[in-house]
Parts: structure tokens; sequence; C-alpha cells
């Protein structure tokens, strides 16, 4: 299959790259590939997942560990710079979530296919001629992080690539993408924080200025800091949408502000299917990965309900109900898909002569041009201050976006939606019409699907979209009288999935653009208090207050472009919490006390806790140590079952949680084989006096008596050999010590 993908791949860069690149800046209309070669090396899958549970009976799940290196040749100009780039190889290693959807009963049984990717892959492409490249002006604000950064983006959920293999008006539900979810999160206070700042040269303990970031999916939300406070009270919302579950996860980690680089005050990890079972929880979690501190958050899942029966309850509890502002905590979500748009005028001047900037219009008429090309069009939405962008097409009169757009509504009684279409070519408007979300309340289902006529437009230009309100609704799931709270749910933080890299801002986040808007404050009514479930060894907490900063998120691109911040200052994706560090004294003696049990009087073999196979190779080019984790063999059994192993390490002496590196867990077997790449940024001199830190360790289940240490490894990095490289299997020991290559 592989040379028909690369065909597709070779039309894609002809047919839409290139033309888009070409569109997207005067300095670049020129820019052609000479050459695209994407190899003889296929695209590797390494493993498969298949979801059986809280799915839906008409989809299928798979997620597919994929890892592609190959060698291509991919060339590209730009004449009226003389400039030549290209790519000689590039690698991508990742999830990639594929949704079969929708199951139909009629060849081919499957209506389309979905591909994305839940959380950023790695990729790595090597160029030449990059800084030729970007010498070229309108690239010159780019970089090498920052165009990784933008392709990985494009890849991550929401966006994703639909395939389809039936009819247009069975895919209508596949280009209108509903959300499965809005979690809000109250992020409330914590207690007993470490103190990070000292003063008399680290003699004299002092406090933490603690902070939280809190990560769904790619939308990220900071909280505000709170000086000198270890009990610091937040009481901030935020709200974030939920796309796919099994797969996102609520993350939050803690720092300690300074003004050279903030200290890591603890992380924690829930499982969002455990919320959407509890459907509230208000609790106090332990944080992981330090000797103290708690964090008390009130996490509510509202479900999208396509009627309008509740919704002046809804509005009522979120006091929207009273108050004439347009900001504050939502009661309804509007889901937008922007089709295309028809007979746009090609001259903006014939129906809007103020429209057009004088600025434009002296200039066309002094170089002698007439504006009668046709436009670039793009459409502004917005609903009360919150506005979102769609893509540019470029001259046309009749685009097509075909994209999704979401917003959080306040009081859809009161708020509009408001459209407009514009010419970024010449900075003008193409036409507008304004929707009063009040009319999705009297449609059936809540959703209208229309063209809509523009006005100070031509007399036929119309703009195609689907647009539909749906209510958030918290709605409390039934449950036997016998039911009693799951553990799951009492320390969800012990996440079983695993991330490959660590996510620690060097700088804090910058929160969403509509985050200081006021909100009025109000404590939280007594009618939704802690459920059943609330543990009564925990401290009371008072009322929080409705948040002085309330961020939101959304699903299209444009308005996640927040999230392309931290990466750009060397942030990695964040790797789930684990409840206590696998170098823990405390682990090594428990590994002992199991050696001794599994001894039982009889002579283990050399191995007795197994081998683990590595590549370690230093990348002078890159400037970075690369290590390939291939696999282990003959792992002791923590349970009947076996074990559920995973890599963790460190590049000693470098212990923060930034710099640790993780595998995905595999699941009941003692020779698991992981076949994933990780990297650290380091020099060849400096990697040389380093020690490389590799543990295996149990995942284990939430709560969980079988955590803890399969093994450990300490590999001394001081070789002349390791710009060459090599490859080899290593024994594992309880402490690390004595390694020695088995093969």
């Amino acid at each position: 299959m592989w040379p028909f993908i690369c065909q597709f791949i070779e039309k894609l860069f002809r047919e839409t790259i290139e033309p888009a690149v070409r569109g997207a800046n005067n300095h670049l209309s020129t820019f052609s590939f000479t050459k695209i070669d994407i190899g003889h090396q296929p695209l590797r899958i390494n493993g498969v997942k298949v979801y059986t549970e809280n799915v839906d009976k008409r989809q299928i799940i798979l997620d597919l560990q994929i890892s592609f290196v190959g060698n291509c040749e991919i060339d590209l100009e730009i004449k009226r710079y003389f400039c030549r780039a290209g790519v000689k190889s590039i690698q991508i290693h990742g999830t990639m979530r594929v949704i079969l959807e929708p199951l139909i009963g009629d060849m081919p049984l499957i209506g389309a296919l979905s591909l994305f990717f839940l959380r950023k892959p790695l990729l790595e492409i090597n160029w030449t001629g990059l800084t030729n490249l970007l010498d070229v002006p309108g690239l010159n604000g780019l970089s090498d992080t920052i165009i990784l950064d933008i392709i990985s983006n494009y890849l991550v959920l929401p966006n994703r690539i639909t395939v389809p293999l039936v009819s247009e008006v069975q895919l209508a539900q596949l280009r209108f993408p509903i959300p499965k979810g809005v979690l809000r999160i109250h992020f409330i206070e914590a207690q007993d924080l470490e103190g990070k700042d000292t003063y008399l040269k680290g003699i004299v303990k002092g406090k933490s200025d603690p902070y939280g970031i809190i990560r769904v999916g790619n939308q990220i939300f900071q909280s505000k800091v709170i000086k000198e406070n270890l009990n610091p009270k937040w009481n901030e919302v935020y709200e974030a949408l939920v796309y796919e579950h099994p797969g996102q996860e609520l993350e939050i980690e803690l720092f300690d502000e300074d003004p050279d680089k903030d200290d890591f005050l603890g992380s924690l990890m829930i499982d969002l299917i455990e919320v959407e079972k509890e459907r509230l929880l208000d609790e106090w979690f332990t944080l992981d990965e330090v000797s103290k501190g708690k964090l008390h958050l009130k996490l509510e899942w509202l479900t999208l309900m396509p009627t309008a029966e509740n919704l002046d309850k809804v509005l009522t509890s979120i006091r929207a109900d009273k108050d004439q502002a347009n900001d504050g905590l939502s009661s309804a979500l509007l889901i937008l898909y922007l089709d295309s748009a028809r007979n746009l005028p090609h001259n903006p001047l014939e129906f809007n002569p103020d429209g057009l900037k004088k600025a434009a219009v002296q200039k066309a008429l002094k170089s002698g041009k007439k504006i009668n090309s046709n436009p670039n069009p793009l459409v502004l939405l917005s609903v009360g201050h919150k506005a979102q962008e769609s893509k540019i097409r470029y001259k046309t009169n009749e685009p097509v976006w075909e994209e999704n757009f979401t917003f959080f509504v306040h009081n859809p009684k009161r708020q509009d939606l408001e459209v407009e279409v514009r010419d970024e070519q010449h900075q003008c408007s193409l036409g507008n019409f304004k929707l009063p979300l009040s009319q999705l309340l009297e449609s059936e289902d809540l959703t209208l699907h229309q063209r809509f006529q523009l006005s100070n437009s031509g007399p036929n230009s119309t703009i195609n979209m689907k647009i539909a309100l749906r209510v958030l609704s918290l709605e409390k799931q039934a449950r036997p009288p016998d039911h009693q709270h799951s553990a799951q749910v009492k320390r969800p933080s012990l996440s079983k999935d695993a991330r490959k890299s660590s996510f620690k801002p060097q700088v804090p986040v910058s929160p969403p653009a509509d985050s200081n808007k006021p909100v009025p404050a109000s404590p939280v009514t007594d009618s939704d208090k802690k459920t059943d479930m609330a543990e009564k060894s925990q401290p009371p907490s008072a009322s929080p207050q409705w948040p002085t900063d309330l961020s939101r998120s959304s699903s299209s691109l444009h308005a996640s472009n927040f999230t392309y911040s931290p990466s750009h200052l060397s942030v990695k994706e964040p790797t789930p919490s684990i409840a206590s560090d696998i170098s823990l004294p405390i682990a090594t003696q428990e590994l002992r006390q199991r050696l001794r049990q599994l001894e039982n009087g009889t002579t283990l073999g050399q191995s007795p806790l197994g081998q683990i196979q590595l590549t370690i190779r230093h990348s002078s080019q890159r400037n970075k140590l690369i290590v390939v984790v291939h696999s282990c063999r003959n792992l002791i059994a923590f349970s009947e079952e076996g074990s559920d192993p995973y890599v963790r390490m460190y590049l000693l002496p470098d212990k923060r949680r930034s710099g640790r590196r993780k595998t995905h867990v595999s699941k009941k077997t003692l020779n698991p084989v992981f076949d994933q790449i990780f990297d650290f940024s380091v020099s060849l001199p400096e990697v040389q006096r380093r020690t490389l830190d590799v543990a295996v360790k149990n995942s284990g289940g939430f709560l969980s008596k079988d955590k803890g240490l399969l093994g450990k490894l300490l590999i001394p990095l001081a070789s002349e050999e390791l710009a060459k490289g090599w490859t080899q299997w290593y024994d594992l020991t309880e402490d690390g010590t004595r390694p020695h290559g088995a093969s």
C-alpha cells in the first residue's frame, strides 16, 4: 500500500499545500516543490488497542502506536529570492486514534474513518537549507521549533482527517462533531504545600507562590499566582470540552513561581470516565510526586442536551437569569459548522464603498489596478466578547471552509451570534448577518442548517452554516441504594495511560484571551454540596466564591492558538503522575523483599529480575541523546495475571519531572515490547558526564497494592562509542548498581 500512499501525499503537497503557501504571503508567490519523494520505508504500526467499553455500538475505536522513520527527499524553491531548501528525513512517533463510524447495514459497512492524534506526536524533521528559508521576508519570525510545533498541533484533536466512504448525507454527523460533554473545573484551594522559597542561603525555609496549570487535551488553563502562601485559595472556574473518552484526562500541576525557574509543587491526573460516571466530585486529592500537599477540586460533568426544557433551571443555577452580563458560567454550548459561501462580490466598492480602507483604495488607484479581483475571504464569528476566525480561502468568491467552531454561551436568551465575511486581501467587509440565539431555542433539536443571506453584500450573497445549541445539564446519575463510592474515584489520579514526555512550563502559560472578564461574585449554593462519596476524614472546605478569572477554551484551531505558546518555550507534553517515585528507597526495599519471596529456598538465575533491551546513541547533528526502549524479557510477576510494566528514564543528575521519559503501559505480560524512541537535549561532552537512570515499574490499577519497582538500571554514558551507538540487553537489578550487558 505504501507506494500508493506516497502518490496521495505527493498530490496533497502539489495540489493543496503549494497553492496555500503561495497565497499566504506575497513574498511566497514563487514557491514550488521541485521534488517530492517520501522514500521506500513504510509507516510501522507497533501496536493496536481496540476499545470495548464506554464506546458507542455504532463505532469502532482503535489506537495505533505508529512509528515512521523515513529517508525522504522533499525539495522546495522560492525563485524570487533564489532560495532552495528541503527535507532529508522525517520521524514521527505517537498514538493515532482511528474511529470507524458510522457502522451501517450496507457495504462497505463503515461510513467513514476519522484520524487524529489525541496528544502531540514526537515529530522530527532533518532540514537542508533551513537558514536560507528563514531569511525570506515573511518567514523570518519562524524557527525550527515553531514550525514543528505548528505542524504537530494540526495533527492533534480537535483537528482531524475524515475520509468519507459513503454518501454525503450519512457523513453529515461526522462533519458536525458534538463533544461528549463539558468538564467544569472548580479550582478551589490547596493545603500544606511544600515551601520552596528559602532565605539566608537556604538555612531558613520560606513559603511558596503557588499557581496551577490545568490541561484537558490541548486546552490549557493557568490560575492566578497566590503570593507567599502554602494554603492558597484560588476559587477559579474553567470549562473544557471533552471530545474523546476513553483517552482524555484532567491533568493538573502546581508550581511555585520564581524569577528564574518555577519549582514543582505536585501533580494530579484524573480519569474523565470516572468523573462522567459520578457527574459531581467535590473532594480533596493528595498530590502526587511530592512529600505533602492536597488539592481541593469540584468537578462537574455537564451533558449536552438537545432540548431547552431545563434551560431556565440551568440559568437559575448559574445566576444568569438575573444578571445582564454576557460572561460567567455557561448555560449552553454553541456548535457551528461553517460550510461555504456563494456569490461573494468581486469588487467591494460596488456594494460597500465605505467598507474598503481608504489607504487600500488610494494604493489601488495609484497603481492603476482595478479592484475587481477575486477576494481572499475569511469569516469572523463572535458571541459576546469571544471571537474566532476561519482559515483564509485565496482568490475565490465561492469559498469552501468546512470548519467547526464552538462557543460557550452564558445566556442564549439574550446573546447573538455575529458573522462577518471579510476580504483579507483588501481588509474590508464582504457582508455580515446577526442571528439571535433565541431563534435556535425555537428550532427543532435547537438546530438550524441553511443558507443565510448576507447584509451589506451582493444581492445573492449567502453563507451556508449548520448551527446547533446544546444546553449544559448536570444530570446526576441514578444509583442503587447500596451504591458505594468506588476507589477509582477516590484516587483517579493514578492514570493507567502513559506518555512519552513531561510537561513543565519554563514561564507561565498565557491564559486564554477572555480570562480577565469579571464574573459576578456570589457564593456557591448548598444545593449541590458534596455527594455521598465525600471522605469524612477530609478537612471541611469553605464555600468558594465565583472566580474573578474565568478561562474557557474552544475546539477551533484559531481559538486554541494559545496552546502553541508553551511549546515555543520548549514545553513538553504532560505525563501521568505516579504515586511514589520508583527510585525511592522504600521501592527498593519492597523489591528486595519480593526477591526473597521468589527465591523461597531455590537459586535464582543470573538475571533474576529479567532484562531490558535498549539502543543508545548521541546525535551530534541534533545535539541529542537518543534512547530507544525496545523490550523487556523474563520480568517478575506482581500478581497471578503477570505484571503491567512500563519504563521510566532520567538523565542524571536531572530528576525534575520535565526530565522524565516514560513508555506506555504494557498489560499482563512479563515480556513487553515497547519500541519507543526518546531523546534528551544534551551535547556530547556533557552527556559523557551523565548517567542514564532506567527503571521498569509495574503500573497496577487504581489504589492497587501491585504498584512498584520491577527492576532498575544505571548506565554511565562515558563511552567513546556513544556517537556511533549500540543496541544491547541489560540485566535489571534491585537498585540499578553493577549493570552489565547480557548480549
